[in-house]
């Protein structure tokens, strides 16, 4: 089963005292651990979330899986990190990796291959694995907020078994919401579905699509009913080998560039009706809850980012000494840094409550918008002032931190801009008054 390394690992952490990886900072080696918050354990904590504890508070399962997560970060994403951004490709052994040790099916039930972990313990893995590479905690974030939960929420139970199955064990999943002209304004979009007798014929071009390149299933989001606007954009299910179904030549980004970003076009392509996800005409709908769910895990990937930056950098200005002392002891730089690590922390309680309110089903939709706006501020602050810190070899490729730098500026554009979250906070705040 995919789940079974993150199953077996539990059980060797609930034995064995993990080792703490010391503090490097270049390429070939791994970066060291956070220091200044440590969640303490709570074993029985309900489900329902009714506990009055800290937000660093972690059950069990959660700290296992997330000691598990930064273990295999370490281990073996960091090592291929430098090469994949230079060659702008996922490494395929390590996608493989990522299915076997059950963290593209992390809070997935358990009769469809998933680990059955909580969606707090997704977060709390994007984060890990964001502290490491960014693009690798995209995949596992994208598959497990939005393309898995999109089929647990509103898939037939044919459709769970058909493909969730495979999507915790080898198949990666793309959404297609984005076009030439819809992007902000998400429900002008073009791309069109007709209905000839029991199938659907979907004509259309779809813009930004990640993952397109490693996708075997897309979930397509087409008009059916031009007449009826937005409310006739309905979700389908479209296996990569469709005939008509073309991934197109990948986006050369800026920064997360180990992921894939293509366009991905529709020439009458034939889909069953028996693919439609959910009702007909509430693809839209669908769209937002996800993205609300995603903008969770979009704000778990900046915090790791911002994080593992913060980390590559304070031991080396410590190391590195200027008029006779390290660069950590001025005051001036002190004062920087408290700053920084202060919006770090802020950052990371917006996350991990807007997080604990969506997986207790209470309403987190205003406090989602605020994590995503805010830890994507957050990591624009981070990276740029940890390259000013570092000095000249900060601006280099022979440290990792002009790579932060690069790959934190897509969380103020994808699964809604920084402006669209601002939106959203004040349509939010309004009816409170």
């Amino acid at each position: 089963m995919a789940a079974a390394g993150v199953i077996a690992l539990l059980r060797r952490c609930r034995k064995l005292r993990l080792n703490v990886y010391p503090c490097v900072h270049s390429w070939t080696t791994q970066p060291c651990a956070f220091k200044s918050s440590k969640p303490e354990t709570l074993p029985n904590l309900p489900k329902d979330g009714a506990a009055h504890v800290p937000l660093l508070t972690f059950t069990e399962e959660e700290i296992m899986i997330k000691e598990m997560v930064k273990r295999f970060a370490q281990d073996r994403v960091a090592p291929l990190v430098q090469k994949m951004d230079e060659e702008a490709k996922l490494d395929e052994s390590l996608l493989k990796d990522l299915f076997e040790q059950g963290l593209m099916s992390i809070d997935l039930d358990a009769k469809y291959g998933g680990t059955g972990a909580s969606f707090f313990s997704t977060i709390l893995a994007v984060e890990e694995l964001a502290k490491v590479d960014p693009s690798v905690s995209l995949v596992v974030e994208l598959q497990n907020t939005f393309m898995n939960k999109l089929l647990t929420v509103y898939g037939t139970e044919e459709q769970k078994m058909t493909y969730l199955p495979k999507m915790s064990r080898n198949l990666v999943g793309s959404v297609c919401i984005s076009e030439t002209g819809s992007g902000s304004d998400a429900f002008s979009l073009k791309t069109r579905a007709e209905k000839k007798g029991d199938y659907y014929i979907i004509n259309g071009s779809k813009m930004w699509i990640s993952l397109a390149e490693q996708a075997g299933v897309f979930f397509v989001m087409a008009n059916a009913n031009l007449s009826a606007g937005y409310k006739g954009i309905t979700c389908f299910i479209v296996d990569r080998n469709t005939e008509g179904l073309h991934v197109e030549k990948k986006e050369n980004k800026l920064g997360i560039r180990a992921t894939s970003t293509c366009p991905v076009t529709f020439d009458n392509v034939k889909v069953p009706e028996s693919n439609i996800v959910g009702q007909f005409g509430k693809g839209y709908k669908y769209a937002i809850e996800m993205l609300n769910t995603g903008r969770i895990g979009i704000s778990a990937q900046m915090l790791g980012l911002a994080q593992g930056c913060f980390d590559q950098t304070i031991p080396y200005i410590k190391q590195r000494n200027q008029f006779g002392k390290s660069i950590f002891e001025f005051q001036g730089m002190q004062h920087q840094i408290a700053h920084v690590a202060t919006q770090i922390e802020a950052a990371r309680l917006l996350t991990y409550n807007a997080a604990r309110l969506a997986e207790t089903g209470k309403p987190f939709i205003k406090e989602a918008s605020m994590a995503k706006y805010y830890t994507a501020e957050v990591a624009t602050l981070t990276t740029s002032k940890c390259i000013e810190w570092m000095g000249g070899v900060g601006f280099t490729k022979d440290y990792p931190i002009e790579k932060y730098y690069r790959d934190c500026k897509i969380g103020t554009i994808y699964e809604g801009t920084s402006n669209i979250q601002l939106n959203t906070i004040a349509k939010c705040i309004a009816p409170e008054y």
